[in-house]
């Protein structure tokens, strides 16, 4: 059910009538749950509404052009946010010191957040009931993390006796035209070899319904007591895993896309930027690298700036961050920039992007470092979304407080470009 709480002036609804308080129950006889249902029917060109208004039930048929909204907002959006109930042997929230926010221990496992917004699910905790629904909503794509298609190695790795149902999901999802974006965290020693190979090939036998599938590292920090051992990915391991993904995408469409990180454990450049389509899985780490250079190459502009710039990196990404800034330094006449590459000593060394540096790593490093600069450029995936605060809490005042003017980016390469390029304005 949905209370609305505003009604567009000269809209369906309101023509309809439909107040403020009410409720809408139903739409051509199926429940209205959340905000997903409103969502689909706007999209339907006729259609019922069972409405309650002050406790009478009143049903309407409507027709209306298929982009034309109903004109309705709501009290809440009823998305309660599904839990991951899987024990998995690499969680990253496991691995997570006391005492920071609240919110980076929730660990969501929700078909309708991996709609939305793209999180990735097991599909552990859905229903028979919950799959139809997807199916009638088409709820596409869905970001599922399969890990192994081994249903016997997918229930140790997740914990989870539900784990074993996956193969039967996925039939049933892309039977129905469900497009998916697969991910496998790669355990060194668990999923890797020959398993992720049979799982590769496993999944290619949905293509195109499964369109694509993503190998990333397993994150770990140094906060892994007591879990389970899982071997770091070096510099051999990496590079016979490029090649060997390289060696199976041949007459695949590119299907299995390997995240940024492999290419810098193994010093290596990133495939090209055609190589990964559509970008689907870039908040994923795939593909990132190449199109935030794209974007860096198509904003170069012939401009000065005499300031002396400092760029925070984790070390993972210092060397590519280090090619672009000499390509901007290229165009802009008289700008003195530099990389510092920040070990994150938060999570440990193991941790190396950029986007989990906290200020309590940043503020010592660029200290130590003794380096002169005018102004400091860091990425917004140092910050909380909806506020300026890094992981440990450290506010961005604080660290303009300690190491003077900071200047955010929008993680664009155009924002990168301009925050060289402008004075920091």
């Amino acid at each position: 059910m949905l209370e609305v709480s505003f009604v567009d002036k000269n809209s369906v609804a309101e023509e309809l009538n439909i107040k403020v308080g009410d409720i809408l129950l139903e739409y051509n006889g199926q429940k209205i749950v959340d905000i997903l249902d409103y969502y689909f029917l706007e999209g339907q060109e006729s259609f019922t509404l069972k409405v309650k208004s002050k406790g009478v039930e009143q049903e309407y048929f409507i027709e209306k052009d298929y982009d034309e909204t109903l004109g309705l907002s709501f009290k809440d959006d009823n998305l309660n946010l599904k839990i991951c109930r899987n024990n998995c042997i690499f969680y990253f929230v496991a691995q997570m010191p006391r005492g920071l926010r609240k919110s980076l221990y929730v660990k969501d496992d929700d078909y309708r957040q991996s709609f939305l917004y793209g999180n990735f699910i097991t599909l552990t905790n859905v229903t028979d009931e919950d799959l139809e629904r997807i199916i009638r909503l088409n709820l596409s794509p869905l970001y599922i993390s399969v890990q192994s298609m081994d249903m016997d190695l997918r229930q140790k790795l997740l914990n989870n006796k539900n784990a074993g149902k996956l193969r039967e999901q996925l039939q049933k999802l892309t039977s129905a035209g469900i497009s998916i974006n697969a991910q496998i965290v790669l355990c060194r020693g668990f999923n890797d070899g020959d398993s992720l190979f049979y799982s590769l090939n496993e999944l290619y036998k949905f293509y195109p319904w499964v369109d694509n599938v993503a190998i990333v590292p397993c994150g770990m920090t140094k906060f892994r007591d007591n879990l389970t051992k899982i071997e770091p990915i070096d510099k051999p391991y990496a590079k016979d895993l490029i090649n060997k993904i390289r060696e199976f995408n041949k007459n695949k469409d590119n299907f299995a896309v390997l995240s940024d990180e492999f290419y810098f454990i193994a010093e290596q450049e990133v495939e090209d930027y055609e190589y990964y389509k559509d970008f689907p899985q870039i908040e994923n780490g795939v593909g990132l690298t190449a199109k935030f250079k794209q974007e860096v190459l198509d904003s170069l502009r012939k401009t000065t700036n005499f300031s002396k710039v400092l760029v925070i990196s984790g070390t993972g990404s210092a060397e590519f961050t280090s090619g672009l800034v000499k390509i901007v330094q290229g165009s802009v006449k008289g700008l003195q920039a530099q990389v510092l590459a920040v070990e994150n000593k938060f999570f440990g060394s193991s941790v190396n992007c950029t986007g989990l540096l906290c200020g309590g790593d940043v503020i010592p490093a660029v200290k130590n470092s003794n380096i002169k600069y005018d102004y400091i450029v860091i990425p917004c995936t140092m910050l909380k979304n909806d506020e300026d605060v890094f992981l440990d809490g450290v506010t961005l005042f604080k660290m303009q407080k300690e190491l003077g003017k900071v200047v955010v980016t929008d993680g664009s390469g155009e924002s990168f470009v301009y925050a060289l390029s402008s004075c920091g304005e």
